[in-house]
């Protein structure tokens, strides 16, 4: 006989997972905390497809970061057009700012918006190929004010989750008129230790020095360490302008340590950039999120020159570190009443019953496949719930209901009419 053909077992793919019940009530905690806190900051909600044309991303976040050539998922619809599950939200919500006139609101423009990215990478510890990302975009002013306000939000969120060992880093990247004096010392630095490399680096040295700073291979961070800083390069008016943002920082009390080789990953930053890393002793730095100043991607994107700032913030990590260190989670449900129901006639009017009480606002339970009274009680009493309406099919002929008291036992039965208001009445008591 031939062999029966096992069938497969399908699996999620590579670095993408299922976000389980038991994980959403620290989601719903993290996006809770998040949204409030950008409401109560004047940032508005906005919402981008996952899907762009590639070039968005090429031409925004830039053609020679790793993200958009090492990570990006791209591919080619039958029409022939070239799109990719966004690796980012920045380049989308910029577009959108674009394509919707928003340039003609009164400005700034605050934008918020959260939910899944996508990156090709080697999947480890709270680094996923479907990663979720909640970000702040500040469209239409250059004050250094609203770079702190952004860092302030962030240093908000985590004093609100309890997460308190929190270190900012930030640096100043300088702007187009500054940065070509600080390329040049850095590719002069450079040339002489090219030989003492990673591969990468070499690449970078070609195509895009600055990311030179970004590289994290264990062998070129003494050389990283020595490179020329970004700030001795300054123009007088980034100097002016970082040295401002400082200023703010220091008068919000908000703690911030200088990193001379602080470069973010992607090519669009001007002025000021910062990361927020978790630091814990004996346990690897963990980066929870970053952002800065993006004066001239709108105008890279076909637009007006129009200062801007942001950040994101990886929520994978920050749900992750909520458990572990003993964040509380959201509260789930908690009912007030449990429907028990016996026979047919009894699961139709229970149906009929949940739909009264949850329009009188009476959150209730119930586990209609069960048909053990008994069985029903016990979860009844697990849920701690104060009352359990009995209907089984006598009270169904009857049009009446039971309730029953779960602390002290005593039932009663009453018209199915007057459930709500009795209900109502007891929860007034109590």
């Amino acid at each position: 006989m031939p062999k029966k053909k096992q069938q497969k077992v399908f699996q999620a793919p590579k670095g993408m997972r299922d976000l389980l019940p038991d994980d959403q009530v620290f989601w719903e905690k993290l996006t809770k905390v998040l949204t409030n806190l950008a409401y109560d900051y004047g940032f508005q909600k906005i919402e981008t497809p996952i899907l762009e044309e590639s070039e968005l991303f090429i031409r925004g976040t830039g053609e020679t970061t790793d993200i958009v050539t090492k990570q990006m998922f791209s591919l080619k619809t039958a029409g022939g057009t070239n799109l990719a599950l966004r690796p980012e939200g920045t380049p989308g919500v910029c577009r959108a700012y674009l394509e919707n006139g928003m340039a003609s609101l009164p400005q700034p423009v605050k934008l918020f918006y959260y939910g899944p990215m996508f990156r090709y990478e080697q999947p480890q510890a709270g680094r996923y190929r479907q990663l979720f990302q909640f970000g702040l975009e500040n469209i239409g002013e250059a004050g250094a004010v609203l770079d702190a306000q952004i860092i302030q939000y962030c240093f908000h969120v985590f004093k609100t989750l309890g997460l308190k060992k929190i270190n900012i880093q930030i640096n100043s990247l300088g702007c187009p008129q500054c940065r070509p004096a600080y390329r040049r010392a850095l590719l002069d630095y450079y040339r002489h230790r090219k030989n003492k490399l990673c591969p990468d680096c070499r690449r970078r040295l070609k195509e895009n020095p600055l990311r030179l700073l970004d590289c994290k291979e264990e062998k070129c961070q003494p050389i990283k360490a020595q490179a020329p800083a970004v700030i001795d390069h300054l123009c007088e008016e980034c100097h002016a302008h970082f040295k401002e943002v400082l200023e703010f920082l220091d008068e919000l009390e908000i703690p911030y340590f200088l990193n001379n080789t602080l470069v973010r990953g992607l090519d669009y930053y001007t002025k000021t950039v910062f990361e927020i890393f978790w630091e814990e002793e004996g346990a690897q730095t963990m980066a929870l999120g970053g952002g800065g100043r993006y004066d001239n991607l709108i105008k890279e994107l076909g637009g007006k020159p129009t200062p801007a700032v942001g950040m994101a913030l990886g929520m994978d990590r920050i749900v992750n570190l909520m458990k572990k260190e003993g964040v509380k989670p959201a509260s789930n449900f908690a009912p007030k009443v449990f429907l028990v129901q016996l026979g047919v006639m009894g699961k139709k009017k229970s149906l009929k019953l949940f739909e009264k009480l949850h329009q009188a606002g009476i959150s209730a339970a119930e586990s209609l496949s069960r048909d053990s009274i008994k069985a029903q009680l016990k979860i009844a009493d697990r849920l701690s719930v104060k009352f359990a309406l009995i209907l089984g099919q006598q009270e169904a002929l009857d049009k009446t209901v039971i309730i029953r008291d779960m602390q002290s036992g005593v039932q009663e039965t009453v018209p199915q009419e007057k459930v709500v208001d009795d209900l109502k009445k007891r929860f007034a008591k109590k």
